[in-house]
């Protein structure tokens, strides 16, 4: 269905890099379009119903799961956003009264995120219409045996993107200092 550059293996930047079969890209697009579909209608519902992003939303899903408190850093790498963006993401949920952030008093390098009860208040009012769009995309298409295929297959897979070192665990970028950027 899909071809070109990922199924010619002498067109790609890696000449010598073997391409995709037509069987890996089908999947491989099947599973991005059906995740991209997937997110767009739950971004929608989660801000019609709660003003909040799905980005959001996983923060303050995880803290409700880790009975409400985390590290910035298990946050990061549970949501898989990069660190800049989470605390972007924290602090607007801070100035809206759903998380609170403090130093750790185990770790001077830690900080704790703890969601409140507006946090909770919140996740009881999206989590119904959160439930029936993901029952109504995702899992409504599928039969019992289908769905423990899915949840083995995806479960490896991530299991496998998750034995890599976290996003957390990557050295900061620096941006180049001004003596070096006129050499």
């Amino acid at each position: 269905m899909y071809g070109g550059e990922m199924t010619d293996p002498g067109t790609g930047a890696g000449g010598d890099v073997p391409a995709l079969g037509a069987a890996q890209l089908d999947a491989y697009f099947a599973l991005m379009e059906a995740v991209s579909l997937l997110v767009h209608q739950v971004e929608q519902q989660l801000r019609a119903e709660g003003g909040i992003s799905y980005v959001q939303f996983q923060v303050l899903a995880r803290l409700r799961a880790a009975r409400g408190q985390l590290t910035m850093t298990e946050l990061a790498d549970g949501v898989v956003y990069s660190r800049s963006g989470l605390t972007y993401q924290a602090g607007l949920l801070e100035e809206a009264g759903l998380i609170t952030r403090a130093p750790s008093p185990d770790d001077d390098r830690a900080t704790l995120v703890t969601i409140t009860g507006s946090g909770l208040a919140l996740l009881g009012r999206v989590m119904p219409g959160h439930i029936e769009v993901t029952r109504r995309l995702l899992f409504d298409p599928l039969t019992g045996e289908d769905l423990h295929h899915l949840r083995d297959i995806m479960t490896r897979v991530r299991d496998h993107m998750r034995a890599q070192p976290p996003r957390s665990a990557a050295p900061r970028k620096r941006r180049p200092t001004a003596a070096a950027t006129q050499d």
